[in-house]
């Protein structure tokens, strides 16, 4: 009787655990099946690149089963006020804010809101009877378009096959269209709303027809524009209310407030010599980089968010988690399982044939035979350098936090990659 007592306790104990899914806690690497002294081969190799000037400052982060063995910050975060990085340091997190919005499209699909296949413009009629690029004036960015062949989906819009690309970022037939109908990018501090630059953008044409082939853009604005109509709230309001108090995120914000802008990373990009220096607007003229700091009201679903490595580190463990974090469950277990699948079935992102759930990259045996990062592990980064990616069969959450652009001297991103896997124990 008191064996089978015991047995029920634990049963309970594991049971209470799977619930509240696995918080992040700092362990000793070893606790981890981690070597303390490969870990160091990876500080070795970070300053390798800060001294050679490739970047300024790097905030590095690994955890296993939820313990922290790694979360270091190097260098400076801003070289003119001579302000060393930190670990708690903000970023411009930039696409990384897409994977976020793809949660809170599910958490409403759990709902019962919608379902994934359903047109867009059910929802948003902007987007109803699309038509495509057919014919472009190169001279004076005049066009004829087809009728597409289909509505795009929601599915469409999360796995970035609708045909939408980007503006400023995107081909030069696409990038001239959006910029003569008034379409950013993401990177905004100016008083405009999302819903009005998507409705815009719902009555231009597509680059190509939904489902055809994966192209990156702004589908993902979109879908935080249809967060906005479903729930009535703006976006920046849902994420607060819904996924940053749950799970803890207290520095994610698409406009950071006054007392928290002097944590700030620098925004850095490299002359015509090649060495780095501060980003200035001839550098890329159609985006402040001082978005962070402006007191906006565009919520880019896309491309809007700032925030710190552990903040993102911890909606990552929630994912990892199945879902839950904490004790607090975002999304079901099975709808992460759908979220990290290949949804585009026989389309892939690259020349390395990874493929893409809903709202993440999915890693190919060809990119794992590269560096060794796990098959089927999901991952993605932003604009201005930085990276993530968790390793399900791994249990890994890990992320790399740099900010420049364009980011030419990209081997620390992959030398970052290799040297997780070399330090493993096991």
């Amino acid at each position: 009787m008191k064996r089978t007592f015991t047995f029920l306790l634990f049963v309970a104990f594991v049971a209470n655990a799977f619930a509240q899914g696995t918080v992040l806690k700092t362990a000793d690497p070893i606790s981890a099946r981690f070597s303390p002294d490969r870990l160091k081969r990876i500080d070795a190799m970070i300053e390798q690149n800060i001294d050679s000037g490739y970047v300024k400052g790097v905030v590095g982060f690994i955890a296993r089963d939820g313990k922290i063995v790694y979360n270091k910050s190097f260098g400076l975060a801003d070289e003119e006020q001579k302000r060393l990085m930190s670990t708690d340091a903000i970023f411009r997190i930039a696409s990384q804010t897409k994977a976020i919005t793809s949660v809170a499209v599910m958490m409403l699909f759990e709902e019962g809101k919608f379902l994934l296949d359903d047109p867009i413009s059910k929802y948003l009629p902007t987007f109803a009877h699309p038509t495509v690029v057919d014919q472009f004036n190169d001279k004076d960015s005049t066009y004829t378009t087809i009728p597409a062949k289909r509505e795009i989906t929601i599915r469409d819009l999360l796995t970035h096959t609708s045909g939408i690309e980007y503006a400023q970022i995107g081909s030069p037939k696409m990038k001239a269209i959006y910029a003569k109908a008034g379409i950013p990018a993401g990177f905004v501090a100016d008083k405009i709303l999302l819903a009005d630059v998507m409705t815009k953008l719902g009555k231009l044409p597509l680059l190509h027809q939904p489902g055809e082939r994966w192209t990156y853009g702004m589908n993902i604005d979109v879908l935080g524009y249809l967060v906005e109509k479903i729930s009535g709230k703006s976006l920046d309001q849902f994420f607060k209310e819904r996924i940053f108090i749950p799970l803890g995120m207290n520095d994610t914000y698409f406009y950071i407030p006054a007392s928290k802008q002097n944590r700030l990373v620098t925004a850095y990009t490299f002359d015509q010599s090649g060495r780095i220096t501060n980003w200035s607007k001839s550098t890329f003229p159609a985006f402040d980089v001082n978005y962070p700091k402006a007191n906006g009201t565009y919520f880019a679903g896309g491309a809007g968010l700032s925030s710190t490595i552990k903040d993102y580190a911890t909606f990552l463990q929630m994912m990892l988690n199945g879902g839950v974090y904490n004790g607090q469950r975002l999304l079901a277990r099975h709808t992460v399982d759908l979220m990290t699948m290949n949804q585009i079935g026989d389309l892939y992102i690259n020349p390395d044939k990874d493929k893409f759930g809903l709202g993440f990259g999915l890693t190919s045996q060809n990119s794992s035979a590269k560096l060794g990062i796990s098959e089927e592990s999901f991952a993605w980064g932003g604009f201005y350098g930085t990276l993530y990616w968790v390793d399900p069969k791994e249990h890994l959450v890990c992320l790399l936090f740099v900010q420049n652009w364009p980011f030419p001297h990209n081997q620390i991103q992959d030398k970052f990659r290799a040297m997780v896997y070399q330090a493993l124990n096991d």
